[in-house]
Order: C-alpha cells, then structure tokens, then sequence
C-alpha cells in the first residue's frame, strides 16, 4: 500500500512531467527556424526559453543536492541563466539570438538528460527543502510558457506573410452590455493567504484602506478602443503622460501592437491569424501609456492594484475555464482574458520577504520603474492563475497579453 510520502512524490513527478512536455508541446508547433529567432531586445527565441528552464533545475536541484551529477555542458551556465547574479556570469538579453549554437537537438538532449536525473532524485525521495525549490521550478516554468506564446506571436508577427500558429479558427466574440459594479469605502485584506501556492512578491497578506469606487465588469473592447484611435487621440498631448507623449512620437505609435490599416479595413495578427478586426474582442497588447491615455479621454481612471483585487474577490465567478483560443474573445470575463494594467508602481508589500538563496533574485530585483497588471490572460497555463498574482512590465512594453479595466472614483 502507497505510503503518503510516496504518493506526494508520485504526484510531484507527475506534475514535473507534464509540466516539461507542456513546454516541448508549444515549440512542437514550430518550425526549426523559428525556434532560433530573436525580431527584438525583449523577445527570446524560443530554443532559450527551452534551456533556461532546463538550466534553473539543474543549477538550483542538481547541483546543489545530486552529489553525482556533472554539468551536461559548463558554458550553458554563461548562456541560460537569465539574471541570477549570484549563479556568476550570464550572456545579455539582447544578444540571445545571435548564437546558433547550441544547436535545438543539443537543447533537447540537455532537457531529457535533466529531466532524467530530478525524476532519480525524486524516486529515491527528496527533503522537504528541495521538493520546495522544484515546486517553484515548475511555477517559473509555467511562467515561461506564457512567455513562449508572447514571444512566438512576436516572432511569426515579424515575417512578411505572417503564419498562423494555431490551426484552430478563431471564435467570434460577444457583444456586451456596460456595466460597472460599485464597491463600497472599507479596509480588505491584500495579499495571498497561508492556502496554495504563491510567489514571494503576493506576502505577506495584509490591510489596504479604499475610498469607494466603482470598475467596469467588462475590459475595453477593439470597438471602443478604435473610437479613441478615430477621435484623434493619438494626436493630442493632453491625453498622455509626458514619457507616454514622447514614446508615441518617437516611436510613431499609433494603434495597438499587432493591428494593420489595409486598404482603410482594420486587421489584426492573432496565433490564429491574420483576421479583420473583432470589435467586440478585448483589446489587447496595450502599453501603459495606451491605457493611461484612454482611460483620461473616457473620464476615467485606471485601478490600483488592491482595488482590483478586491474587485475579483468580490466576483461570483471563479477563476475562467480554458478554451483552445489563444486570443481573448470574452470581455466580459473577470479573469483570464487579458493582463489589466493597474496604476499601481510595482513595489514591496510591507514586510515582504524574498525566496532565500539564489531564489532571493526571482521578483524583489525588479521592483522598479514597472507598473502591476492583474487579471490573467488567455494563455495563462490553468491552474497557474490566482488573484493575488502580481503581473509586471514597464510602462512602454506592448508584446504581452495586456489590455484596459477602467475605474471611477465615487466619493
């Protein structure tokens, strides 16, 4: 009879498995070629993406607890540790593209021989403290699976004729109806409780004052937002912040990443495809300048964060089901559509306390100049999402999932 010991293992292998499959399954898509592309500074190829998670199981387990492993090839250290100071040297973000070596299959080779070797560790169990570590290996690398689908819709993006990733066809969107749910002044808990699993930058939970408010239940469609783009909004400095103003101009910003104008018909670029615009889809791949400057020409404001997160705990509804769309298409959902920026810089809760070790690196060294996005987005992996989670990315940034939740000041 399986003891509870030996059923927690048998679990933990399970999930660690499946886990490494998910992320060999999304690349399964690809073509060789596209696996070794990096368009720009802040999109990794994919064949990085598959040695990076490889490289944080061997270097933080294998290493550090598996007395007779050997490194499967010392300079992986130098290229797939992301930004681990204290794990020495690592190639830069921006130069990820430019090696062809090592090869994809030497890739592959290097992920099965270390999916082996933490399988043999596993069996033969482990303490606590590393069943811990591989518990948020498996999180990061979940992590790294939203980031493969950013990437690689960035990538297909930038060829002339743009392939569909996804063979599925796109299912049409909802219309929806406004509406606004108002929240009442009070003191709430922020933060993530002692149940589940969470990242250190969702602790400690603690009190947030709020005036009453009120949020939209539904995000900012592609129809509302191409009413802001036709007003000329994107002409007129009095909507944008300052930097907001500048990146625009420098940039010739003038839609939201990935839409085209043909011939006077509105486009956009989805993993499913190039398909005309869906005015009643969520818009999506909006900066923080974006949503900022809608949210002044609608009267509105964006949330913080904590009312945002007072906002989904108060929903009835729970975390959004998976569907195969790889797009959002339901605006009204609360959760699982789209990242919502929040006006929330992204910062310590009081009494934070960081993963220890080499870990300490994971979120507290990027708590500067990037705001908060809540909410979730469709490829979020299930079961990954929670409403404590804390999104971030600087305010420029448009290549992620993110899209507008607007908010209202009652008092």
């Amino acid at each position: 009879m399986a003891t509870s010991d030996s059923c927690d293992r048998e679990e933990l292998i399970l999930r660690f498995s499946e886990t490494r499959k998910t992320t060999a399954d999304i690349c399964a898509h690809l073509e060789i070629e596209d696996l070794c592309i990096q368009p720009s500074a802040e999109v990794s190829p994919p064949k990085w993406h598959l040695g990076h998670t490889t490289w944080f199981f061997e270097e933080l387990i294998l290493q550090q607890y598996c007395n007779d492993y050997n490194r499967f090839d010392k300079q992986f250290s130098l290229l797939f540790n992301s930004y681990y100071k204290s794990a020495g040297l690592h190639w830069t973000q921006k130069d990820r593209g430019n090696l062809s070596r090592p090869t994809v299959s030497k890739i592959y080779q290097y992920r099965q021989i270390v999916d082996d070797a933490i399988v043999s560790l596993l069996e033969n169990g482990i303490a606590s403290e590393v069943a811990a570590i591989l518990e948020i290996g498996i999180q990061h690398e979940q992590q790294h699976q939203e980031l493969l689908y950013m990437d690689i819709k960035y990538i297909l993006h930038c060829n002339p004729n743009p392939p569909a990733y996804s063979p599925l066809p796109l299912e049409s969107a909802i219309e929806i109806t406004e509406s606004w749910r108002k929240l009442d002044e009070q003191l709430v808990n922020i933060g993530h409780s002692d149940n589940g699993y969470a990242f250190d930058n969702e602790s400690p939970q603690h009190k947030a004052y709020l005036a009453s408010f009120s949020i939209s239940e539904n995000t900012v469609t592609n129809g509302e937002y191409l009413s802001f783009i036709e007003a000329g909004a994107y002409q007129q400095a009095k909507y944008w912040l300052s930097m907001g103003w500048d990146w625009i101009n420098k940039n010739q910003i003038s839609s939201p990443l990935y839409w085209q104008n043909i011939d006077g018909v509105w486009y956009e670029y989805t993993l499913h495809g190039l398909a005309p615009l869906e005015k009643n889809a969520p818009v999506v791949h909006i900066s923080y300048f974006e949503a900022n400057a809608f949210a002044n020409w609608r009267g509105c404001r964006l949330p913080t964060e904590q009312e945002f997160e007072h906002y989904l705990h108060s929903t009835d509804s729970t975390v959004s089901s998976h569907s195969d769309a790889l797009h959002p298409i339901r605006a009204s959902d609360a959760t699982n559509q789209v990242w919502c920026w929040t006006q929330s810089h992204y910062s310590a809760y009081p009494g934070y306390r960081p993963f220890k070790g080499k870990l300490e690196e994971y979120n507290g060294k990027f708590m500067c100049n990037q705001f908060v996005l809540r909410g979730g987005c469709v490829t979020t992996p299930h079961g990954h999402y929670r409403h404590s989670y804390r999104n971030f990315y600087q305010p420029h940034q448009q290549w992620m999932f993110s899209g507008i939740r607007l908010a209202k000041d009652l008092s």
